[in-house]
């Protein structure tokens, strides 16, 4: 009897670059859960110049584009999608799905494209750092998505609020997070930690929206109650400098240290006394809810509606009244006076984030493209 091969739908994950931000950690999820049984896995990274294979599973295809830079990359990113053909695309970072959009016309039909939005979008174009025409880009573009994944309900509100963007065009999906890797990692020694503390931990891109220069302010309030109280703050980025210097200038020097990009940041959840999330705009970041899975006590800004819905009233989580300095040294002093040291909370709605049933829901909305793509491929 002749053997029959089964071809398998082809799916295109595409980021600007492997490692350094949530977004990234998705699709390096995604690359590594998403079945490859089911589907015949590509990875296109934009801009990345280093080999990611050490992340990535070997079955999976990686394509290192090399462009210097996302908006350069348009006649690399229509050669791959025309070359591979693939059913789906899975685009992440707005300004790579800006372009994926744009080219849209250009590739091979028929093809879905899921684009994932990792930020509020009000809350970005209301920062004053994108450019003007972005919100025009938004308005033209996302709606040639065949559809928008939001990491959060109130996200997927302020699409629709913003841009005007049908409810139905738009899927909610949780981030995946390996909840079990997590809590295994709560047993490692805390020897990076010195000192008694208690001892904050904040984790993300050293600029101006993740609002470290706040936290810092706030931790010269909380060094009044809490004289040994000090601050890890992992990550890199173009705000270092002047943080450090801010530091100096509020005599924390002592008090804070920079670590660097941390892969793994549930390294330092052993011994720490809780998780910080100072940003002044943010979508719902891995961070948080990593810290979340380790039990970590939480002591968030508002920063968007997703942040607030997920922590607002939930023990061991406390959320600041405003986006300010005095509102988070505020929270932090109610924290730091309401647990003891090292305690460690549930944290239930970290379930739903679980790396399984995360990888669940994508592959449901993947098959579901499909579908459409085969629907589409027959009119």
């Amino acid at each position: 009897m002749e053997n029959l091969t089964i071809e398998r739908p082809r799916v295109l994950l595409l980021i600007p670059h492997l490692g350094g931000g949530g977004a990234e950690k998705v699709f390096a999820l995604l690359a590594r859960g998403l079945s490859q049984e089911k589907y015949e896995l590509h990875l296109g990274v934009v801009t990345g110049a280093a080999d990611p294979a050490d992340a990535i599973p070997p079955a999976v295809s990686v394509h290192l584009l090399a462009a210097p830079r996302v908006r350069s990359a348009a006649f690399r990113l229509l050669a791959l999608v025309r070359r591979l053909k693939p059913q789906v695309i899975v685009s992440g970072m707005f300004h790579l799905n800006f372009l994926i959009l744009l080219l849209r016309p250009l590739f091979p039909r028929p093809v879905q494209v899921l684009v994932r939005q990792n930020g509020t979008v009000t809350a970005a174009l209301d920062s004053g750092i994108l450019p003007s025409c972005t919100r025009l880009l938004y308005r033209m573009l996302y709606p040639l998505a065949d559809r928008v994944i939001c990491q959060s309900r109130a996200m997927a509100n302020d699409l629709v609020r913003e841009l005007g963007i049908s409810a139905q065009h738009l899927s909610v999906m949780p981030n995946p997070i390996e909840v079990e890797r997590i809590r295994a990692a709560m047993h490692e020694s805390s020897e990076r930690w010195t000192g008694s503390g208690p001892h904050l931990l904040a984790v993300g891109r050293l600029s101006r929206e993740k609002g470290f220069d706040l936290l810092l302010r706030a931790l010269v309030t909380v060094r009044e109650q809490f004289a040994h109280a000090d601050l890890v703050i992992a990550g890199t980025g173009s705000e270092e400098a002047a943080l450090k210097a801010q530091c100096r200038q509020l005599g924390l020097e002592s008090a804070v240290r920079f670590v660097g990009y941390i892969d793994r940041p549930s390294a330092y959840f052993p011994g720490a006394s809780a998780f910080v999330l100072s940003s002044r705009h943010e979508g719902l970041p891995n961070a948080l809810l990593e810290a979340a899975a380790g039990g970590l006590p939480i002591v968030a800004l508002p920063a968007s509606g997703g942040i607030v819905d997920l922590l607002r009233g939930q023990t061991g989580s406390w959320l600041a009244s405003e986006v300010s300095a005095e509102a988070l040294a505020v929270a932090l002093l109610a924290a730091l006076s309401s647990f003891g040291k090292e305690q460690r909370f549930k944290h239930p709605f970290i379930e739903e984030f679980r790396f399984d049933r995360a990888i669940r829901a994508y592959e449901d909305l993947i098959d579901a493209a499909i579908a459409g793509a085969a629907i589409k491929g027959r009119m």
